[in-house]
């Protein structure tokens, strides 16, 4: 039996700018507002964002909690499109080249959380 993940719940300390950021980067990733605050792509998987509780610590790379997220590019052309439409809109976000042929940008979230887009050639696993 298959388990397919369906859901992500991100909590931010500043809700709306998480929603700012998030507003601009879904759409472009193949999401679609359902209800204020969530969104959902063609697949089923459903993002929602929530209000973190005060005093909590900011993200670790290696912290408990959730490291990051990643999306599946349909090509390099299509990552670097995304890394320039961000540069433009102000938002930080790292591009990087690994062998054999992975093309992935890197974006911090307002709160830290790391989102992934990567192109991946055919026979690539995204996770290895």
């Amino acid at each position: 039996m298959t388990y397919t993940l369906d859901h992500l719940t991100i909590l931010s300390r500043t809700p709306q700018t998480a929603a700012t950021f998030y507003g601009f980067l879904l759409p472009r990733l193949g999401f679609a507002q359902k209800k204020p605050h969530i969104w959902a792509n063609q697949t089923g998987l459903h993002i929602q964002f929530g209000q973190a509780r005060d005093g909590t610590g900011d993200y670790g790379r290696y912290a408990p909690g959730l490291n990051h997220f990643g999306f599946s590019a349909p090509s390099p052309e299509a990552v670097e499109a995304l890394a320039a439409e961000l540069e433009a809109a102000g938002i930080p976000a790292r591009l990087q080249r690994f062998e054999p042929g992975i093309t992935a940008l890197f974006i911090p979230d307002p709160d830290g959380l790391r989102v992934e887009v990567s192109y991946y050639p055919p026979g690539v696993p995204p996770v290895d």
